[in-house]
Protein backbone atom coordinates (compact mmCIF):
# COMPACT_ATOMS: atom_id res chain seq x y z
CA UNK A 1 0.00 0.00 0.00
CA UNK A 2 1.36 3.44 -0.91
CA UNK A 3 1.03 6.78 0.89
CA UNK A 4 -2.49 7.22 -0.50
CA UNK A 5 -3.71 4.78 2.14
CA UNK A 6 -6.82 2.85 1.11
CA UNK A 7 -7.97 5.55 -1.32
CA UNK A 8 -7.42 3.56 -4.52
CA UNK A 9 -8.82 0.37 -3.01
CA UNK A 10 -11.97 2.26 -1.98
CA UNK A 11 -12.33 3.72 -5.48
CA UNK A 12 -11.93 0.27 -7.04
CA UNK A 13 -14.97 -0.91 -5.05
CA UNK A 14 -17.31 1.92 -6.05
CA UNK A 15 -20.36 0.40 -7.78
CA UNK A 16 -21.76 1.50 -11.12
CA UNK A 17 -18.51 2.91 -12.52
CA UNK A 18 -16.42 1.71 -15.43
CA UNK A 19 -12.73 1.00 -15.00
CA UNK A 20 -11.93 4.18 -16.93
CA UNK A 21 -14.15 6.24 -14.62
CA UNK A 22 -12.46 4.80 -11.55
CA UNK A 23 -9.09 5.74 -13.02
CA UNK A 24 -10.40 9.26 -13.53
CA UNK A 25 -11.39 9.42 -9.88
CA UNK A 26 -7.99 8.12 -8.78
CA UNK A 27 -6.40 10.93 -10.77
CA UNK A 28 -8.54 13.57 -9.07
CA UNK A 29 -8.24 12.60 -5.40
CA UNK A 30 -5.09 12.61 -3.29
CA UNK A 31 -6.29 11.06 -0.03
CA UNK A 32 -9.23 9.31 1.61
CA UNK A 33 -10.59 12.43 3.30
CA UNK A 34 -11.08 14.19 -0.04
CA UNK A 35 -13.14 11.26 -1.30
CA UNK A 36 -15.12 10.82 1.91
CA UNK A 37 -16.41 14.41 1.87
CA UNK A 38 -17.11 14.48 -1.87
CA UNK A 39 -20.82 14.97 -2.63
CA UNK A 40 -22.87 13.24 -5.29
CA UNK A 41 -23.12 16.47 -7.28
CA UNK A 42 -19.35 16.92 -7.23
CA UNK A 43 -18.80 13.32 -8.30
CA UNK A 44 -21.28 13.68 -11.17
CA UNK A 45 -19.56 16.86 -12.30
CA UNK A 46 -16.23 15.04 -12.32
CA UNK A 47 -17.61 12.06 -14.27
CA UNK A 48 -19.74 14.30 -16.50
CA UNK A 49 -22.83 12.11 -16.10
CA UNK A 50 -25.63 11.42 -13.64
CA UNK A 51 -25.40 8.50 -11.21
CA UNK A 52 -28.51 6.35 -10.78
CA UNK A 53 -27.69 5.62 -7.17
CA UNK A 54 -25.02 7.14 -4.97
CA UNK A 55 -23.00 4.96 -2.68
CA UNK A 56 -22.62 4.85 1.08
CA UNK A 57 -18.96 5.80 1.09
CA UNK A 58 -18.35 4.87 4.74
CA UNK A 59 -19.66 1.35 4.13
CA UNK A 60 -17.36 0.99 1.14
CA UNK A 61 -14.46 2.31 3.19
CA UNK A 62 -15.17 -0.38 5.80
CA UNK A 63 -15.27 -3.03 3.09
CA UNK A 64 -11.92 -1.84 1.72
CA UNK A 65 -10.43 -2.05 5.20
CA UNK A 66 -11.67 -5.65 5.56
CA UNK A 67 -10.25 -6.60 2.17
CA UNK A 68 -6.91 -5.04 3.05
CA UNK A 69 -6.85 -7.03 6.30
CA UNK A 70 -7.63 -10.27 4.44
CA UNK A 71 -4.85 -9.54 1.97
CA UNK A 72 -2.34 -8.99 4.74
CA UNK A 73 -3.31 -12.24 6.48
CA UNK A 74 -3.14 -14.31 3.26
CA UNK A 75 -0.01 -12.79 1.73
CA UNK A 76 -2.04 -11.23 -1.08
CA UNK A 77 -0.61 -8.04 -2.52
CA UNK A 78 -2.52 -5.26 -4.20
CA UNK A 79 -1.19 -2.44 -6.29
CA UNK A 80 -3.09 0.53 -7.69
CA UNK A 81 -2.91 2.29 -11.03
CA UNK A 82 -1.23 5.24 -9.31
CA UNK A 83 1.65 3.10 -8.00
CA UNK A 84 4.97 2.96 -9.85
CA UNK A 85 5.03 -0.85 -9.61
CA UNK A 86 1.78 -1.20 -11.56
CA UNK A 87 2.52 -3.16 -14.81
CA UNK A 88 3.39 -0.48 -17.40
CA UNK A 89 1.79 -2.20 -20.41
CA UNK A 90 -1.44 -2.63 -18.47
CA UNK A 91 -1.37 1.06 -17.62
CA UNK A 92 -1.46 1.96 -21.33
CA UNK A 93 -4.89 0.52 -22.21
CA UNK A 94 -8.16 2.44 -22.22
CA UNK A 95 -9.70 0.67 -19.22
CA UNK A 96 -6.94 -0.63 -16.92
CA UNK A 97 -8.05 -2.10 -13.59
CA UNK A 98 -7.74 0.60 -10.91
CA UNK A 99 -6.33 -2.09 -8.62
CA UNK A 100 -4.85 -5.51 -9.27
CA UNK A 101 -4.35 -8.21 -6.66
CA UNK A 102 -1.54 -10.70 -6.96
CA UNK A 103 0.29 -13.47 -5.16
CA UNK A 104 3.93 -13.97 -6.05
CA UNK A 105 6.04 -11.55 -8.06
CA UNK A 106 4.82 -9.30 -10.85
CA UNK A 107 6.70 -9.72 -14.15
CA UNK A 108 9.84 -7.75 -14.84
CA UNK A 109 8.68 -4.81 -17.00
CA UNK A 110 11.91 -5.12 -18.99
CA UNK A 111 11.00 -8.62 -20.20
CA UNK A 112 8.31 -9.33 -22.77
CA UNK A 113 5.50 -11.79 -22.05
CA UNK A 114 3.87 -14.09 -24.58
CA UNK A 115 0.11 -14.39 -24.24
CA UNK A 116 -1.14 -17.88 -25.13
CA UNK A 117 -4.83 -18.83 -25.10
CA UNK A 118 -7.24 -21.16 -26.84
CA UNK A 119 -10.13 -23.56 -26.54
CA UNK A 120 -10.92 -25.54 -23.41
CA UNK A 121 -11.48 -28.62 -25.61
CA UNK A 122 -8.38 -28.77 -27.80
CA UNK A 123 -7.47 -31.32 -30.42
CA UNK A 124 -4.52 -33.58 -29.57
CA UNK A 125 -2.43 -31.76 -32.19
CA UNK A 126 -3.17 -28.31 -30.78
CA UNK A 127 -2.66 -29.41 -27.17
CA UNK A 128 0.73 -30.89 -28.06
CA UNK A 129 1.64 -27.83 -30.12
CA UNK A 130 0.74 -25.44 -27.27
CA UNK A 131 2.94 -27.44 -24.92
CA UNK A 132 5.80 -27.55 -27.41
CA UNK A 133 5.68 -23.83 -28.22
CA UNK A 134 5.50 -22.74 -24.58
CA UNK A 135 8.23 -25.21 -23.63
CA UNK A 136 10.52 -23.84 -26.35
CA UNK A 137 9.75 -20.29 -25.24
CA UNK A 138 10.52 -21.15 -21.63
CA UNK A 139 13.84 -22.75 -22.51
CA UNK A 140 14.91 -19.40 -23.94
CA UNK A 141 13.64 -17.39 -20.99
CA UNK A 142 10.33 -16.21 -22.45
CA UNK A 143 7.44 -16.37 -19.98
CA UNK A 144 3.88 -17.18 -20.95
CA UNK A 145 0.84 -15.42 -19.53
CA UNK A 146 -2.52 -17.17 -19.82
CA UNK A 147 -5.83 -17.68 -18.04
CA UNK A 148 -5.35 -20.95 -16.09
CA UNK A 149 -8.36 -22.50 -17.87
CA UNK A 150 -8.38 -26.17 -18.82
CA UNK A 151 -7.27 -27.06 -22.33
CA UNK A 152 -4.87 -24.80 -24.23
CA UNK A 153 -4.26 -22.49 -21.25
CA UNK A 154 -3.22 -25.42 -19.07
CA UNK A 155 -0.93 -26.90 -21.71
CA UNK A 156 0.66 -23.49 -22.31
CA UNK A 157 1.31 -22.96 -18.60
CA UNK A 158 2.69 -26.46 -18.10
CA UNK A 159 5.03 -26.41 -21.08
CA UNK A 160 6.41 -23.02 -20.09
CA UNK A 161 7.02 -24.13 -16.51
CA UNK A 162 8.83 -27.27 -17.65
CA UNK A 163 10.89 -24.97 -19.86
CA UNK A 164 11.95 -23.27 -16.59
CA UNK A 165 10.43 -19.81 -17.12
CA UNK A 166 8.42 -18.03 -14.40
CA UNK A 167 4.71 -18.32 -15.22
CA UNK A 168 1.85 -15.84 -15.01
CA UNK A 169 -1.87 -16.56 -14.73
CA UNK A 170 -4.73 -14.06 -14.78
CA UNK A 171 -7.93 -15.18 -13.05
CA UNK A 172 -11.54 -14.40 -13.82
CA UNK A 173 -12.29 -14.64 -10.09
CA UNK A 174 -10.99 -13.40 -6.78
CA UNK A 175 -7.32 -14.06 -6.19
CA UNK A 176 -8.21 -16.70 -3.58
CA UNK A 177 -10.76 -18.46 -5.79
CA UNK A 178 -8.68 -20.61 -8.14
CA UNK A 179 -10.86 -21.69 -11.05
CA UNK A 180 -11.06 -24.38 -12.14
CA UNK A 181 -10.23 -26.03 -8.83
CA UNK A 182 -8.45 -28.81 -10.72
CA UNK A 183 -5.71 -26.29 -11.53
CA UNK A 184 -4.89 -25.37 -7.94
CA UNK A 185 -1.69 -27.40 -8.09
CA UNK A 186 -0.79 -25.70 -11.37
CA UNK A 187 -1.33 -22.31 -9.72
CA UNK A 188 1.03 -23.37 -6.93
CA UNK A 189 3.64 -24.42 -9.46
CA UNK A 190 3.34 -21.02 -11.14
CA UNK A 191 4.05 -19.36 -7.80
CA UNK A 192 6.94 -21.76 -7.11
CA UNK A 193 8.43 -20.76 -10.48
CA UNK A 194 8.83 -17.17 -9.29
CA UNK A 195 5.83 -15.95 -11.26
CA UNK A 196 2.44 -14.69 -10.13
CA UNK A 197 -1.29 -15.31 -10.05
CA UNK A 198 -3.08 -12.04 -10.83
CA UNK A 199 -6.67 -10.77 -10.66
CA UNK A 200 -8.56 -7.50 -10.73
CA UNK A 201 -11.21 -9.02 -8.44
CA UNK A 202 -11.01 -8.77 -4.69
CA UNK A 203 -10.72 -11.88 -2.49
CA UNK A 204 -13.92 -13.88 -2.30
CA UNK A 205 -15.31 -12.89 -5.71
CA UNK A 206 -16.57 -15.99 -7.52
CA UNK A 207 -16.13 -16.45 -11.27
CA UNK A 208 -19.00 -15.46 -13.56
CA UNK A 209 -19.71 -15.24 -17.27
CA UNK A 210 -18.89 -11.54 -17.31
CA UNK A 211 -15.62 -11.87 -15.39
CA UNK A 212 -13.79 -13.98 -17.98
CA UNK A 213 -14.13 -11.61 -20.97
CA UNK A 214 -12.98 -8.79 -18.68
CA UNK A 215 -9.91 -10.72 -17.53
CA UNK A 216 -8.98 -11.43 -21.17
CA UNK A 217 -8.16 -7.76 -21.73
CA UNK A 218 -5.56 -8.05 -18.95
CA UNK A 219 -3.90 -11.08 -20.55
CA UNK A 220 -3.56 -9.29 -23.89
CA UNK A 221 -2.55 -5.98 -22.31
CA UNK A 222 0.33 -7.51 -20.37
CA UNK A 223 1.59 -9.36 -23.45
CA UNK A 224 3.90 -8.17 -26.16
CA UNK A 225 2.25 -10.62 -28.56
CA UNK A 226 -0.81 -12.86 -28.28
CA UNK A 227 -0.85 -16.36 -29.76
CA UNK A 228 -4.22 -18.03 -30.30
CA UNK A 229 -3.44 -21.74 -30.56
CA UNK A 230 -6.83 -23.20 -31.50
CA UNK A 231 -10.32 -21.80 -31.05
CA UNK A 232 -13.85 -21.88 -32.44
CA UNK A 233 -15.31 -18.63 -33.72
CA UNK A 234 -17.41 -18.04 -30.60
CA UNK A 235 -14.91 -18.36 -27.77
CA UNK A 236 -13.13 -16.39 -25.09
CA UNK A 237 -9.90 -16.75 -27.05
CA UNK A 238 -11.40 -14.70 -29.87
CA UNK A 239 -12.37 -12.02 -27.34
CA UNK A 240 -8.71 -11.96 -26.30
CA UNK A 241 -7.76 -11.62 -29.97
CA UNK A 242 -10.07 -8.61 -30.32
CA UNK A 243 -8.52 -6.98 -27.27
CA UNK A 244 -5.04 -7.65 -28.64
CA UNK A 245 -5.83 -5.86 -31.89
CA UNK A 246 -7.52 -2.99 -30.05
CA UNK A 247 -4.49 -2.62 -27.77
CA UNK A 248 -1.98 -2.73 -30.63
CA UNK A 249 -0.46 -6.11 -29.75
CA UNK A 250 0.89 -8.60 -32.29
CA UNK A 251 -1.74 -11.24 -33.02
CA UNK A 252 -0.60 -14.69 -34.10
CA UNK A 253 -2.24 -18.07 -34.63
CA UNK A 254 -0.61 -21.48 -34.30
CA UNK A 255 -0.27 -23.59 -37.42
CA UNK A 256 -2.04 -26.47 -35.64
CA UNK A 257 -5.12 -24.29 -35.26
CA UNK A 258 -5.68 -23.52 -38.92
CA UNK A 259 -5.79 -27.02 -40.36
CA UNK A 260 -9.26 -28.11 -41.46
CA UNK A 261 -10.78 -30.81 -39.24
CA UNK A 262 -14.12 -32.63 -39.16
CA UNK A 263 -13.67 -33.43 -35.48
CA UNK A 264 -12.54 -30.13 -33.95
CA UNK A 265 -13.91 -26.62 -34.39
CA UNK A 266 -11.08 -24.36 -35.51
CA UNK A 267 -13.27 -21.79 -37.24
CA UNK A 268 -12.01 -18.96 -35.04
CA UNK A 269 -8.29 -19.48 -35.64
CA UNK A 270 -8.89 -20.21 -39.33
CA UNK A 271 -10.77 -16.91 -39.67
CA UNK A 272 -8.01 -15.02 -37.87
CA UNK A 273 -5.45 -16.46 -40.29
CA UNK A 274 -7.67 -15.59 -43.26
CA UNK A 275 -7.92 -12.05 -41.89
CA UNK A 276 -4.14 -11.70 -41.85
CA UNK A 277 -2.91 -13.01 -38.48
CA UNK A 278 0.62 -14.38 -38.82
CA UNK A 279 1.19 -18.12 -38.45
CA UNK A 280 3.49 -19.59 -35.78
CA UNK A 281 4.97 -23.03 -36.41
CA UNK A 282 7.88 -23.15 -33.97
CA UNK A 283 9.11 -21.26 -30.94
CA UNK A 284 11.94 -20.09 -33.18
CA UNK A 285 9.35 -18.12 -35.19
CA UNK A 286 8.55 -16.13 -32.05
CA UNK A 287 12.19 -15.38 -31.38
CA UNK A 288 12.69 -14.17 -34.94
CA UNK A 289 9.66 -11.87 -34.78
CA UNK A 290 10.91 -10.45 -31.48
CA UNK A 291 14.47 -10.25 -32.79
CA UNK A 292 15.89 -12.23 -29.88
CA UNK A 293 18.33 -15.13 -29.81
CA UNK A 294 17.09 -18.50 -28.61
CA UNK A 295 18.87 -20.08 -25.65
CA UNK A 296 21.36 -22.91 -25.88
CA UNK A 297 18.78 -25.64 -25.25
CA UNK A 298 16.73 -25.36 -28.41
CA UNK A 299 13.65 -27.33 -29.32
CA UNK A 300 13.65 -30.09 -31.90
CA UNK A 301 12.42 -28.39 -35.06
CA UNK A 302 11.11 -31.54 -36.75
CA UNK A 303 7.35 -31.04 -36.75
CA UNK A 304 5.51 -31.65 -33.48
CA UNK A 305 7.98 -34.14 -32.01
CA UNK A 306 9.95 -33.38 -28.88
CA UNK A 307 12.55 -35.03 -26.69
CA UNK A 308 11.29 -38.15 -24.85
CA UNK A 309 11.16 -36.60 -21.37
CA UNK A 310 9.08 -33.67 -22.55
CA UNK A 311 6.78 -35.97 -24.51
CA UNK A 312 6.14 -37.99 -21.35
CA UNK A 313 5.23 -34.83 -19.46
CA UNK A 314 2.97 -33.68 -22.29
CA UNK A 315 1.31 -37.11 -22.41
CA UNK A 316 0.72 -37.03 -18.64
CA UNK A 317 -0.85 -33.58 -18.87
CA UNK A 318 -3.01 -34.66 -21.81
CA UNK A 319 -4.23 -37.61 -19.77
CA UNK A 320 -5.37 -35.27 -17.02
CA UNK A 321 -7.24 -33.23 -19.64
CA UNK A 322 -8.72 -36.42 -21.11
CA UNK A 323 -7.30 -35.81 -24.58
CA UNK A 324 -5.05 -37.93 -26.72
CA UNK A 325 -1.64 -37.02 -28.10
Amino acid sequence: MNNRGLLDLIISLLPGLSAAEKIKMSDNFNNEDELLICTQRQTEALLERALKKYWEINDIRDRADKIDTICRKRSINWVSWTDASYPPLLREIYDPPPVIYYIGHLPNPEKSLLGMVGTRKPSPQAASHAYKLSFGAGRSGVSVISGLAIGIDTMSHRGNLIGCAPGYAVLGSGIDQIYPSSNRLLAKRILDSGGAVISEYSPGVLPGKWTFPARNRIISAMSRSVLIVEAPEKSGALITASFALEQGRDLWVASSGIQQSVYYDRSGTIKLADDGAEIINLAQDIFEKWNITAGEKKENTAGFTDEPASRRIAASTANILEIEI
